[in-house]
This record gives C-alpha cells, structure tokens and sequence, in this order.
C-alpha cells in the first residue's frame, strides 16, 4: 500500500499537531496519522498531510495509586512493554506482536487471547487528541464520555490520538504450555480449554487435522523462561528462518505444500516455560504474509472452523500459513470486533508474492455466513451498509465523527468505505 502525502510532519508535542492540523485546515489538506504501516488495509493513506509519530514516544507518567501509565501515542509496543517491565509494571493482555504503534494499534482493535481480559483498546482509561479545528480534547468515562466511548478504536476518523492512558497492574509472570493437539479434538472440547485457561489460542495447518495449541496463565514462579540457545532454534531457525524457506518451496511448487504441512505440524515442539508477561503473549514474526482476519460470536467458532476446513479440503487451494485462533470477551466499545458479544478470532494468511484472492474470498464467505466482523487493520471487502448491520452502535460512532470531523478532514478513501459519508 502506498500514498503520496503532499505534505509529511513529524510533531514532538501534542502542541506541534494541534498546529499541524489548523495549518492543514488552512490550506485546505485532509489528515492522517500512521503508525509503523503494519496495517494490511490503506487506513492511513492520504494526499494530504501525514503526520508521522517518531518523536511522539515515551511515557508522560506512571499513576501506581490508580494502577495507570499515560504513554505518548507514537510509542512502539515494545518500547512501553520494556519500560512498563522495567518499573515492576504489566498491561493485563497483549496481542502477539509489538512492533506497532500503542495509537496504531489501538485505534484498529488490536487484541490478543483472553478469558477475561480484551484487547488493547478495552485496557484504556483516558485519551488525548486533537480535533479538526486544531482544539486538544482529552476523554475518560467521566470526560466527555460520549467521545472516550467511541475514540477507544477510532479508525483515525475522530481526530490525531496524542497519548493514550492505560490500565496497568504489578508485573507478574505467566506459564505457558504449547503442544499439538489434533484439530478434531480442540473443536469437542473448546468450550472447556477456554474456560479452564487465562489465554488460550491455537494454530490449525490446512491440509492437516492437526493444531499446536498455547495456553497461558498465571504462576507463583520461579521463572523459568525458554533457554536462549532453544529460543533461537525454536523461535527464530524453525518458526522464522525455517518456515521462511519452506514457504519459497511452497511458492515456486505449490504440490509440495500439503507435505510440507503435514510435517511442519507434526514437527512442532512441546515445550513449558514460565516468563514476564510480554515475553509469553508475544513472538518475533519475521516471515511476510497477506492477512485476513475475522471476529464470529465465540458460540459459532467450531462451525466455522470446520466449514473452513472442509473449503480448504475440497479445493485446489494450496495453504502454506497455518490459521489462528484467539477469542476475547464482550466489550463496550461501539466498533469493537468484540462488541457486545463473546468473540473468537478466525485469521487466514497467506505468504506474500503468493496468490490470496480466492482462499481470502471464500473464506470471507464463511466468515459472513457467521456474522463476522472483519479486523479493521486486515484486508477485508465489507463496506458501511455491512458494518451498519454488523455493529448496534455504528450510527453512534458515525454520529459523532460527523460532529467532531464535519468537513471530513480526517477522511480518506477507506474511511469513506467502511464508515460512509
């Protein structure tokens, strides 16, 4: 995805944006704000004024009386993960990377596994942002509250997050248990690894009955984390460097790609450890890929699953990536995937430079069938009229952009497609 701004900005204050954006209001440019272009979709791309989030880092302040850490929103994932890490300090759950920004990833619903515990979005506490005039709102349940209601993932389509305010707690270690388990079996009995486990996701390889399954929850300790030389066999020679080659293989001869599943899946290691929370929940992904991904009720994902696998087995279709799986509890926010309802994650991928279309459109078929509600930071081909069907509190969210953004200064393309005008 590319975008040819006519004019870029890399503000160091909340100060530097509020002029950024009256400038641009002045010459007439629309606005976007990007994060790390981990996006799959062209949320960010605009001809007008891009405004870049390098200088935008750090953390404001550390609240241990009311268990909150206010962070600048162009602060990689990592960055707060470490710094929290480092003042005894955990977000409650995190999704399976960090390379993205805390705005960026907020503002498109990024989410991990979890019983109890939702995603980035569900963990904040307050938001500070300019609007289109130029003015600075800061929102929380007590202020402005319609605004701190809908901006929790705002699309971009509100205004310019500047600092996001997150729920925190004392840093406490998690034990994950990963091991293959025939997809069969993790189908009869998700219901109960989901209620028996803090986190619990799992990986399906197509072409195969088979799945490596993850399981992370809370521990006395001691801590015990992989050792380092099986961390770079495991983590970075098999799962990256490894999967990286066979991918190629896959690519040039898609006959091969059956086998290679069905090794790769029963090759997978079995292994117990016990670490801080980011080291757990999160994994490097080195590997370049197409994504899809899709939120059903949590009620509805063995149906899916199956009827994926069943499209997946009477097709000439060639799957190299295998498919995740995560769920997340009912939460409040309008255009949250899991608003409303208990949500389980379907997300296809495919290796990049290989042909996706129709692997991704069958299984939007699916995915639709099942009332899904598509990532908004992965590729997906649903427009408002879907989403106004999809979401109870959608004319909610398009209300208030309309108040907050009447001349559409934070519109771009993809907005007008999945939000309306």
């Amino acid at each position: 995805m590319t975008a040819r701004p006519a004019r870029q900005v890399a503000p160091a204050s909340v100060e530097e944006v509020s002029a950024a954006v009256r400038r641009a209001a002045e010459d007439g440019l629309r606005v976007k704000a990007v994060g790390t272009g981990h996006s799959f979709t062209s949320i960010a791309a605009t001809d007008g004024l891009l405004i870049r989030p390098d200088l935008l880092t750090g953390i404001r302040s550390v609240d241990r009386a009311a268990g909150t850490v206010t962070v600048e929103a162009g602060t990689p994932l990592k960055r707060l993960n470490e710094a929290l890490a480092r003042e005894g300090l955990s977000l409650t759950n995190m999704g399976d990377i960090m390379e993205q920004t805390v705005s960026g990833a907020t503002g498109t619903g990024t989410h991990g596994t979890g019983r109890e515990s939702g995603s980035l979005a569900a963990q904040i506490r307050a938001l500070e942002m300019v609007t289109a005039d130029g003015s600075v709102l800061t929102c929380s349940p007590t202020e402005n509250p319609d605004v701190f209601a809908a901006a929790r993932i705002g699309l971009g389509a509100l205004g310019v997050v500047t600092a996001v305010t997150f729920a925190v707690e004392p840093v406490f270690l998690l034990s994950a248990r990963e091991e293959g388990m025939r997809l069969d079996r993790v189908l009869a009995e998700f219901d109960q690894l989901w209620a028996e486990n803090e986190h619990f996701e799992f990986y399906w390889f197509p072409h195969t009955g088979n799945t490596n399954t993850k399981r992370n929850n809370r521990s006395a300790g001691p801590r015990r984390p992989v050792h380092w030389a099986r961390t770079w066999y495991e983590d970075e020679f098999l799962s990256n460097g490894l999967f990286r080659a066979v991918n190629h293989l896959g690519r040039a001869v898609p006959a091969t790609v059956p086998t290679i599943a069905r090794v790769a899946s029963r090759g997978m290691p079995t292994r117990t450890y016990t670490d801080l929370p980011y080291r757990v929940f999160t994994s490097p992904r080195r590997v370049r890929f197409m994504e899809m991904e899709y939120a059903v009720p949590r009620a509805a994902l063995p149906d899916t699953l199956r009827e994926l696998k069943a499209m997946v087995d009477r097709s000439p279709l060639r799957v190299s990536f295998p498919v995740e799986v995560r769920t997340c509890p009912a939460d409040d926010i309008p255009l949250s995937t899991a608003s409303g309802r208990d949500s389980a994650y379907v997300a296809v991928h495919m290796f990049r430079g290989t042909p996706y279309q129709a692997y991704f459109t069958a299984a939007e078929r699916i995915f639709t069938a099942h009332e899904g509600r598509p990532h908004w930071g992965k590729m997906h081909t649903r427009d408002a009229e879907y989403f106004a069907a999809s979401y109870p509190r959608f004319g909610e969210f398009t209300a208030l952009r309309d108040r907050l953004d009447p001349d559409g200064r934070f519109q771009n393309d993809y907005l007008r497609r999945v939000l309306g005008r």
